[in-house]
């Protein structure tokens, strides 16, 4: 095999971006904890589920959906000599316990139950989740300061969907 071929073969084992992003949001649409993929040399692997996050605290927080199971997610390509990021501060997830409507205020005309940069204490009402026509209170798990809010008002939720972002 001559240089030419070696090479060409290479770049048919990586993935593009735009193809990363679909297997991304397929993980996070089909509630894969782990997804792991090896196309010869090359090797990715997606986890979701964990409970903290390194992110920028003044990150875009109108984030979509797939953007959440990046985060929380790992993707490793091989042998790749990618620069570590720098480390940022952890930041608690809480995420939904249940599919339904997410809703950041009691009433439409309410004020919402937090806001970022709020402080957060353990037991605090964040938000109401609808499901089957019940509002279920969805409290903090985490005390600290309100980083991020993941979800818009109104929008379904999933189980397991992240929805704030404490930092500690």
């Amino acid at each position: 095999m001559n240089k030419t071929e070696r090479k060409t073969k290479r770049e048919d084992e990586l993935l593009r971006l735009d193809e990363v992003r679909e297997l991304i949001e397929l993980v996070s649409e089909k509630g894969f904890s782990e997804f792991e993929l090896v196309r010869g040399s090359f090797r990715m692997r997606l986890s979701r589920g964990q409970q903290v996050l390194d992110t920028p605290l003044g990150a875009d927080q109108s984030q979509e959906p797939g953007a959440a199971a990046t985060e929380t997610g790992a993707v490793n390509a091989g042998a790749s000599a990618a620069q570590p990021a720098p480390r940022q501060e952890a930041v608690h997830l809480v995420t939904s316990p249940i599919v339904g409507t997410f809703y950041d205020s009691p009433a439409p005309t309410a004020e919402p139950f937090v806001k970022v940069g709020d402080t957060i204490a353990v037991g605090q009402t964040l938000c109401v989740i609808e499901a089957m026509k019940l509002m279920n209170e969805i409290q903090s798990d985490a005390s600290g300061t309100l980083a991020t809010i993941l979800v818009e008002n109104g929008k379904p939720v999933e189980y397991g969907q992240p929805l704030f972002g404490i930092k500690k």
